[in-house]
């Protein structure tokens, strides 16, 4: 279908609300307007598939890349994923506990965290996955699997930074929290093998995004759509800046250019 576009969403800040932890009932309505219209929808953003709210998954979306393209899905068929080793998986445990690190550990399956964590925002993400019913574990399981991580720190972790940059990327997202990524991944990566697998232009991808992780997928293609609500940064490198997600800012974005 040549009017067909591709649309690729970020889900905390930009369809999910950060203050109600709800979809806006407007961008519900307008999502399955777009699917309506032909266009195919996609979520891709860091979290891996077995954290993602149920909400979100109300809205029906066509495919998944999460884990910031490590897993990447078309109709509940997997069209890609990239696991670490289980050794690797392993050490980087052994590297957390050893430099006193806060982590998530994420995989398609299950997240793991730390026996003993000391942030209190981490210990709030670990009540509410568990409370929401997610598959949450210890680092210390012997099937310990992850595909990426996020960690928190307050401490110098340069020793520990030395020995991931080897293999991995990071994406600071703020002084205190990193995001950390298999190299050659990212939410670009994600389109482009969804971009491929549908012989689809770059042209024909519209992204929407809030924040730095979002960065490389706001650069990557032409139609870069960022909520009000997002970081500066972001809004600076944008092809369109929508209201704010309170606002009604994704129906905004989906007719003012066009789609539904």
């Amino acid at each position: 279908m040549k009017d067909r576009k591709l649309l690729f969403f970020d889900i905390d800040g930009t369809l999910l609300s950060e203050k109600t932890h709800t979809v806006p009932q407007s961008a519900k309505e307008a999502l399955k307007k777009a699917k309506e219209n032909g266009h195919l929808v996609f979520i891709n953003t860091g979290r891996p598939i077995s954290t993602i709210d149920q909400e979100i998954h109300d809205l029906n979306p066509d495919g998944y890349i999460c884990g910031c393209g490590t897993y990447i899905t078309y109709h509940d068929q997997v069209i890609y994923h990239h696991q670490l080793s289980k050794e690797r998986c392993k050490e980087i445990a052994s590297l957390i506990k050893k430099y006193e690190i806060d982590a998530v550990l994420e995989s398609k399956d299950h997240v793991y965290f730390n026996e003993n964590i000391k942030n209190p925002f981490v210990r709030e993400i670990k009540e509410r996955y568990t409370n929401n019913g997610f598959n949450v574990s210890s680092s210390t399981d012997p099937n310990l699997s992850f595909d990426k991580f996020t960690i928190w720190f307050d401490h110098d972790i340069s020793e520990f930074r030395k020995n991931i940059l080897k293999d991995f990327d990071i994406i600071e997202r703020s002084e205190e929290m990193l995001e950390i990524v298999p190299k050659g991944h990212s939410k670009a990566t994600g389109i482009q093998t969804v971009a491929d697998d549908f012989k689809s232009d770059l042209d024909h991808c519209y992204v929407f995004g809030d924040s730095f992780n979002d960065e490389s997928m706001l650069r990557y293609v032409k139609h870069s759509i960022v909520m009000a609500n997002g970081v500066q940064a972001m809004k600076d490198i944008a092809y369109f800046v929508t209201k704010d997600i309170e606002d009604d800012g994704i129906a905004y974005a989906l007719e003012k250019l066009e789609l539904i």
